[in-house]
């Protein structure tokens, strides 16, 4: 699966969405440079929408999955696994959960998600929160043996080299390393990228 966030302009959401991407993300951030302040004029029907959120009320979140039609809620802040539950319930999307990985490997809070996020992100740690731009060290996703699937986030650029497998590995989440500026995707870039991983994979 290819993920892209941080989307917001609409010719920019037809460019990428027409490359055969999985996953939309829209960024519902305010403190985020790629934050949607307004709803653009075309929103992605041919792959899914994914609302992106960090510590939001459960009546935000619903406001933004009812507008923008979600398919999937991101949460990426220190939400727990009964709110997480709370949103799957209330809104019927899908929930991923977003995690920061570093040495210690995180078991025990993954494991307290298991059977409520359909998928984990796993991401570089930040000192606030959002992408970085940064990739973490993958070698510690050998310590992870849940039975959550997981999107691959951080640092991944058009010479990213993919050379890790891991059975819950179901995709990439691609952003910042892929932007003309905030908010705005190089698309052919995106999609030498794509070709690339298919050729090599």
């Amino acid at each position: 699966m290819i993920k892209v966030c941080g989307m917001r302009e609409a010719q920019n959401i037809r460019e990428v969405e027409a490359l055969g991407i999985d996953l939309m993300g829209f960024i519902f951030y305010p403190r985020s440079p790629r934050f949607v302040r307004t709803q653009p004029d075309y929103l992605p029907t041919r792959c899914k929408r994914v609302g992106v959120f960090v510590n939001a009320t459960i009546e935000e979140i619903c406001e933004r999955a009812t507008s923008f039609r979600l398919d999937y809620i991101q949460l990426h802040g220190s939400e727990t696994p009964d709110f997480a539950r709370l949103v799957g319930k209330q809104i019927g999307c899908g929930i991923i959960k977003a995690f920061s990985i570093s040495n210690p490997f995180p078991h025990e809070l993954l494991s307290s998600f298991e059977g409520v996020a359909d998928l984990f992100l796993f991401d570089t740690p930040t000192v606030g929160f959002g992408g970085s731009g940064q990739a973490f060290d993958h070698s510690l996703l050998s310590q992870y043996t849940g039975s959550t699937p997981f999107l691959l986030s951080g640092g991944i650029g058009p010479d990213f080299e993919f050379n890790m497998s891991h059975e819950r590995l179901a995709g990439l989440d691609l952003n910042s390393r892929f932007e003309i500026s905030p908010g705005l995707k190089d698309a052919s870039l995106i999609g030498s990228f794509i070709s690339r991983l298919k050729t090599n994979h």
